[in-house]
């Protein structure tokens, strides 16, 4: 009885300090040293949630930039690409309707096809470039000031050497909301 007792001790003390002091402390740090991350990626729009800056999402309206496009319908549970052979039908069908839908051949690769999650928030300046006629004029605001827009929110490479330089398009998005009545 004695041993069952002391286990008993022990599981309890266990359960406190693993399951209660411990992860207290871990939030309590995670607070104190790295708020903006503990946070989590959720962006607000005044008081409401506007979505993730991590997470890609659909933008329909001509007034906003669009994002890749995603083969799960920027669904972030069953995330992934299409697996679409390049030389199927379907691919070629989708490809080819991306293509009209931006007017031509010109249109850079991330605007023509699906990142491997279809989640990524990402485009590139170029991408973000093709559309600021677009939405300068369903915003009624000069082409010039939505390219310096996208200059300003475009993002180097990470260290200096790391990727490609991007546009999160949430962020564009929200930034000309608040700039440019919608």
């Amino acid at each position: 009885m004695k041993t069952a007792i002391t286990a008993l001790k022990l599981f309890l003390c266990m359960t406190v300090v693993t399951g209660v002091i411990y992860p207290l402390a871990v939030w309590g740090c995670a607070q104190i040293f790295f708020r903006d991350k503990a946070q989590g990626s959720i962006l607000l729009r005044g008081a409401v949630p506007a979505g993730s800056r991590l997470l890609g999402q659909n933008f329909t309206k001509p007034q906003y930039f669009r994002p890749r496009p995603s083969a799960v319908g920027y669904n972030p549970m069953p995330s992934g690409g299409s697996n679409y052979s390049p030389a199927g039908k379907a691919f070629q069908a989708a490809l080819k309707e991306r293509k009209a839908a931006l007017g031509g051949e010109a249109a850079p690769a991330d605007l023509l096809f699906a990142s491997g999650s279809g989640l990524d928030p990402h485009i590139s300046p170029q991408a973000a470039r093709l559309q600021c006629g677009r939405v300068a004029q369903a915003r009624g605001v000069p082409e010039v000031d939505i390219i310096s827009l996208v200059e300003r929110m475009t993002e180097p490479r990470q260290f200096g050497i790391l990727g490609e330089p991007r546009v999160n398009v949430l962020l564009l998005n929200l930034a000309l909301d608040g700039k440019y009545a919608k």
